[in-house]
């Protein structure tokens, strides 16, 4: 991967700093993250309208492109890049929310789509309404299989609802270390649900 010579400065520090993640470097990640997240979130904040879903979603972005960064090339500046992955985030979170339906925070599978899981709606019949209670509780028991501190992040946010003060009052955790933590639990319950998508599949 070479550096495109038509970039800024700041294109440039960029690039490098991409460069040294791709390799493994911790601080490289933690520098990107410092330089747009507060770029990011007033961006998101702009289309959602609401803080903890601007937070989410910044949260997202961010885990989206560090998983996607290998396939990052220099055509375009990394905040190109960087920006056009949270708008798409954004489109993806307002149309689904507009199927008046609740899910686990838009989960990703393994190449990086979106996977709602939809749980209850206001406009289901009896059938559906079965069904939707049937996943809930199968989604209950997926969650009590995680690891303690994961399992309780999922069900205070996702299931009570709580906004990420709330939770960090409850928890008596830092604010920073809830939404780390919380990304992690979501990450894991994706790929817990991912595999068991597999796995019904192969069923058949």
């Amino acid at each position: 991967m070479e550096i495109n010579v038509n970039f800024s400065e700041n294109a440039k520090n960029d690039f490098n700093l991409v460069v040294r993640a791709r390799k493994g470097e911790q601080k490289a990640y933690a520098d990107l993250m410092q330089r747009y997240k507060e770029s990011i979130y007033f961006m998101v904040l702009k289309m959602v309208n609401n803080k903890d879903d601007a937070q989410d979603l910044t949260v997202e972005t961010f885990g989206k492109a560090f998983q996607k960064l290998d396939k990052y090339q220099p055509e375009f500046a990394f905040s190109t890049w960087l920006f056009r992955i949270a708008t798409n985030n954004c489109i993806d979170f307002i149309r689904k929310k507009k199927l008046n339906t609740l899910s686990i925070d838009r989960l990703v599978d393994e190449e990086g789509n979106n996977q709602p899981l939809q749980i209850k709606s206001d406009t289901l019949n009896p059938e559906e309404t079965s069904i939707k209670k049937q996943q809930a509780q199968e989604l209950k028991v997926i969650v009590e299989g995680l690891p303690l501190r994961y399992r309780n992040l999922i069900m205070l946010r996702y299931f009570e609802e709580l906004s990420y003060d709330e939770i960090a009052k409850e928890l008596d955790l830092p604010l920073g270390t809830v939404k780390a933590q919380l990304f992690r639990a979501r990450d894991l319950l994706s790929n817990v649900l991912n595999r068991r998508r597999k796995d019904i599949n192969s069923d058949f």
